[in-house]
């Protein structure tokens, strides 16, 4: 007996269990079952086993002796190649070399501690594939060091990739928290954690226009914003050797105090933005006036008390929506705790004009409205109002935002202007990234200075390589596709609209070609299922050689590495 397969023209073949007879003189075939309806997966095993062969499981043939993570470590790896990152790092091979780049890919595929990154990375072929599955933690501490001595080299190639004369520069200043008070970076100040009290480092990021890391600087918890812009200056113009460069920067970064010190020679222009006392002031004297905003939403002018610079004067209606609604939510809630200190005083619990004044101040610190109200308080008593005229000045500068800059209207127009400053968004972003689970730059737990450096700088070149994997992962994530030229159609002012199509990936959770639409992270956890399996002969001395099986890969997973593949690699330097 025997499997014959028979083509059937446009059909599916026919699978048939015949065997060969004599008749007479002549040998037939006689069909004794017709197995067309089995798939080809039993057959295939039938037609071996008809024709004398053994067959015999796998898991009675073979040990497998390791699985490792592969499919994301590969994504990473593919991207590292492809941006030519190892280089970046060093151009010769080395042990510490390799121990960053596995301590960077590390935190991009799962964010831990030194000591716990050290105890678990046996689990990715990516360390197996470097040669350092065996590292210690005092190895990774000693790399960090070798990173840290090399930053201004990797820096200065990082600018060179990214920044040019003439080009622009994102700068902003964000913080994280210690556990721990021994570094003598660990201070209190202004916390973006919303951690107050804790001790915490600064620490200023500086991007390409898109957001793409270029360098981070470190600076004590306590530090003011504005004091770590001079720093930024020098390294633009001494390290990276940029005579002409845009800085942009927040209002509270680049205040008036530096725009008054920066001399022609520092080859600095800037775009920034006025604080709310200034656009009040500017208001109140008739410089901007409120009506011109009834038929367009930003006008140019200039003012004598900002000479050879351009404003640009926005009001964002969304903006202002939400600003009031905001307002109206703090008063509401500050009246309800007031009316609950007027009934403690009725009923008698409460007494003395120190007494109430302190639990009055604690209600007005939590909602900080106090602006807003009228109080009148006595040993007895506590009347208040809300406060409307002050209310209603407030009221009318909401959504309103003065954007400032040094550049001429030949080199930047008010909407380029006001759209460059809209930028830093892409620096916001890039803290959330570093900040978060994704690479979980906090809390600090080191204790030394210098390794407080080299985690930052660490995470930030984590963020530089997940950057551009997002990039050539937006076909498969929820991300926006729009063009430089769709974006630049946009109306500066307004919110930001998404694209119809990626309105409906968010809707439908689906790509185009019906496969299920991935944040980030889902797709490099599904990346996750591909492993490495190590397998060995079974009865095969424990030393005797060994082979590796690596998962199929389904379409999804083909797809997202073909995508890290074809990225244009940047110029050998």
């Amino acid at each position: 007996m025997y499997i014959d397969v028979v083509p059937n023209r446009d059909s599916s073949p026919a699978i048939l269990l015949r065997e060969s007879v004599r008749v007479g003189d002549k040998i037939v075939k006689r069909t004794l079952a017709n197995l067309s309806a089995l798939p080809l997966a039993q057959v295939l095993p039938l037609r071996a086993i008809l024709r004398g062969e053994s067959l015999v499981s796998p898991t009675d043939a073979f040990d497998k002796l390791a699985d490792r993570q592969h499919g994301a470590c590969e994504a990473v790896r593919i991207t590292m190649r492809r941006i030519g990152f190892d280089t970046l790092l060093d151009s010769r091979r080395s042990r510490e070399r390799d121990l960053v780049v596995a301590m960077i890919a590390a935190r991009i595929l799962d964010a831990k501690s030194k000591l716990a990154t050290c105890r678990s990375w046996s689990r990715y072929t990516l360390t197996t594939d470097l040669g350092v599955d065996d590292a210690e933690e005092k190895e990774l501490y000693e790399a960090m060091d070798w990173l840290l001595e090399r930053q201004p080299r990797i820096e200065k190639k990082l600018a060179a990739r990214h920044l040019k004369n003439g080009g622009l520069a994102l700068y902003d200043l964000s913080s994280s928290y210690f556990e721990g008070v021994t570094c003598p970076l660990a201070k209190l100040g202004y916390s973006r954690d919303g951690k107050p009290g804790t001790l915490q480092v600064n620490y200023g990021l500086m991007t390409d226009a898109r957001g793409c890391p270029v360098s981070v600087s470190v600076y004590p918890g306590n530090m003011n914003d504005s004091k770590t812009l001079v720093p930024q200056i020098a390294k633009l113009r001494d390290e990276f050797g940029l005579k002409n460069v845009v800085l942009v920067g927040d209002r509270g970064m680049i205040s008036q105090k530096q725009i008054d010190a920066m001399t022609p020679e520092d080859g600095l222009a800037w775009i920034t933005a006025l604080r709310t006392e200034r656009i009040k002031k500017l208001v109140t004297h008739g410089a901007i006036q409120l009506g011109l905003f009834d038929d367009r939403n930003f006008f140019e002018f200039t003012h004598d008390e900002y000479p050879n610079e351009r404003l640009v004067a926005c009001k964002n209606g969304e903006l202002a929506k939400r600003r009031a609604h905001k307002r109206e939510e703090l008063l509401a809630a500050t009246e309800a705790e007031l009316t609950k200190i007027q009934t403690s005083i009725e009923s008698g619990r409460l007494r003395g004009e120190a007494k109430i004044g302190l639990r009055v101040g604690k209600v007005i610190g939590k909602y900080k409205v106090a602006k807003h109200f009228l109080l009148d308080i006595a040993d007895n008593t506590l009347t208040f109002q809300r406060n409307h005229d002050q209310i209603r000045d407030e009221s009318a500068l909401d959504g309103i935002y003065v954007v400032r800059t040094s550049l001429s209207q030949q080199l930047s127009n008010a909407a380029s202007t006001v759209k460059n400053y809209k930028r830093l968004s892409c620096v916001e972003r890039a803290f959330r990234t570093i900040k978060t689970s994704d690479l979980a730059i906090r809390p600090i737990h080191h204790r030394n200075e210098n390794r407080v450096r080299a985690h930052i700088f660490l995470c930030v070149l984590a963020y530089y390589v997940e950057w551009h994997m997002r990039q050539a992962w937006q076909p498969l994530l929820f991300a926006d596709e729009m063009t430089d030229a769709q974006k630049d159609e946009r109306d500066p002012v307004k919110p930001a609209v998404r694209s119809d199509a990626a309105l409906r990936k968010v809707s439908t959770k689906q790509l185009d070609d019906g496969s299920v639409v991935h944040n980030f992270r889902t797709l490099l956890d599904h990346l996750a299922l591909v492993v490495r399996s190590t397998c060995r002969a079974r009865g095969a001395a424990s030393d005797g050689s060994t082979f590796e099986v690596v998962t199929t890969l389904t379409p999804l997973q083909q797809r997202a590495l073909d995508l890290v593949e074809k990225m244009a690699p940047y110029p050998v330097r």
